[in-house]
């Protein structure tokens, strides 16, 4: 499989507002890819469509290497999809919840598999405690896991940092990075450019419905003004990038 995830010329309305005006970019599998964008630039939307939530207006799209408009089944089979909140049962127990996940994916000892993953996410001593005992970054930690049930190719995690403290923040990013070196692509939508800069294998940049930049991080530095040298070299931030692509000057 040549790519893990192909877009092309992707669009998508709501009522009078364009939110996608042709959005093109390729995502090679086993890598991290981080879209980056402001609020409302349409990060979601594009997530929702590569996920067969949402049926896009125009253009194309690739996941796994089927169509999601023909073949939104097997889609979905290569996938899972971690939202900006926890999508964990309140009800059930950590474990009940991955063992539930595993007897949907219709898996064989759905019971050893949710060890497994309490396990490899350091939750086995709150596995039959109800998720609304755990912290925030626990909560993230089990949404994670669950997502992980059946070992997709493509995982979505569509800001999962958000509302996290720092620490719980860090955390995730340890999961991420491990995710991608056990063989699995990572789609991964964030505000937080530090986030991009500390993960990401590639970078897009969403803006105003359109991707305006797409590359490795040092790609990127390269189409930032040269530094200048005074005493010191200072190289750009990804902020600083990101302000000077999208056309905004730093707040100081």
């Amino acid at each position: 499989m040549k790519n893990a995830i192909k877009v092309t010329g992707l669009q998508k309305s709501f009522k009078n507002t364009e939110v996608l005006k042709g959005v093109h970019f390729e995502v090679r599998p086993g890598e991290i890819f981080a879209l980056l964008g402001s609020n409302g630039a349409g990060k979601t939307t594009i997530v929702r469509i590569l996920a067969t939530l949402l049926k896009p207006d125009g253009g194309a799209a690739e996941v796994g290497g089927f169509d999601v408009a023909t073949q939104p089944g097997k889609v979905r089979h290569a996938i899972s999809l971690t939202g900006q909140f926890a999508a964990v049962d309140e009800i059930l127990t950590g474990r009940e919840n991955l063992i539930l996940m595993a007897k949907l994916r219709h898996l064989d000892q759905p019971r050893q598999v949710a060890d497994g993953l309490l396990k490899r996410f350091g939750l086995t001593d709150a596995a039959d405690r109800k998720p609304s005992t755990y912290s925030g970054g626990m909560r993230r930690r089990l949404d994670i896991a669950l997502s992980l049930v059946g070992q997709p190719q493509v995982i979505f995690l569509d800001e999962p940092t958000t509302g996290l403290d720092p620490e719980a923040r860090i955390e995730v990013w340890k999961i991420v990075k491990e995710l991608a070196g056990s063989g699995a692509t990572v789609f991964l939508t964030t505000q937080y450019l530090e986030e991009a800069e500390q993960l990401a294998d590639r970078i897009a940049i969403l803006h105003e419905g359109r991707i305006i930049a797409n590359g490795t991080l040092a790609e990127l530095k390269s189409l930032f003004p040269q530094a200048k040298v005074e005493y010191v070299e200072k190289q750009p931030t990804l902020e600083e990038i990101f302000l000077a692509i999208i056309g905004k000057k730093e707040v100081v």
